[in-house]
């Protein structure tokens, strides 16, 4: 029939340390995870295209699974962190901001912002992924739903793909673990205004309210 499985394949290691560099103690073990902006977190992963690979770096708020800033780089150098940091912070500021301990997070240029805006930095044990889970959940979606199908021929069409995948994974693909909501729903609500401080008018239900048909649909 011409069909052909497709496997993950075993994530490169991406992390390399800088001995020279500050590394800050995990601050999430038994952490409940309540409310947008408690804690953001990010991450590289490796992307394959047809011939050779480029890097792909997220950052994530952890409560809404919402990705608010993305970059690809070919190289591995820290500035595409450093620019993907810049673009979330202008979205808001987390309590807490986790990373693995890769040189690229724990440089000045990625901790100096942070610290400016009064965020606890917390970093993952070496070798332990799961400290970081959310996002390697977000990696395994990503290229499951989109790399692994597809054969990316350049940077530019990578780049393309990748962004209207992450346009639909936060606008449009629901999440059994948010209630049947996107990642943007949830973010939007966390980040509304209280009640009190917005002007008069009708009172909205939530916009994570959906039709029990539409539900059913959608569990099948």
């Amino acid at each position: 029939m011409g069909l052909e499985a497709i496997y993950p394949r075993r994530k490169l290691n991406l992390s390399k340390p800088d001995k020279a560099h500050k590394i800050y103690p995990y601050l999430l073990r038994n952490t409940t995870i309540s409310r947008v902006n408690q804690v953001w977190s990010t991450d590289i992963t490796y992307i394959r295209m047809h011939q050779g690979w480029v890097y792909l770096v997220a950052v994530m708020d952890w409560h809404s699974r919402y990705i608010l800033s993305w970059e690809l780089s070919i190289t591995l150098e820290a500035d595409f962190c450093v620019l993907a940091l810049e673009n979330a912070l202008k979205r808001g500021t987390p309590v807490i901001f986790n990373t693995d301990q890769g040189s690229q997070f724990t440089s000045g240029d990625f901790t100096d912002p942070l610290l400016k805006a009064g965020i606890s930095i917390s970093m993952d044990g070496r070798g332990r992924c799961f400290d970081n889970i959310f996002i390697e959940r977000l990696w395994r979606t990503v290229k499951v739903e989109e790399v692994y199908i597809k054969d990316y021929q350049t940077v530019a069409e990578a780049s393309l793909g990748l962004g209207r995948y992450i346009e639909f994974y936060n606008n449009e693909r629901f999440h059994k673990n948010l209630g049947l909501c996107t990642p943007a729903e949830v973010f939007r609500e966390g980040v509304a205004p209280p009640v009190a401080l917005r002007a008069p008018s009708v009172a909205k239900p939530s916009q994570c309210v959906m039709s029990a048909s539409k539900k059913k649909v959608i569990s099948v």
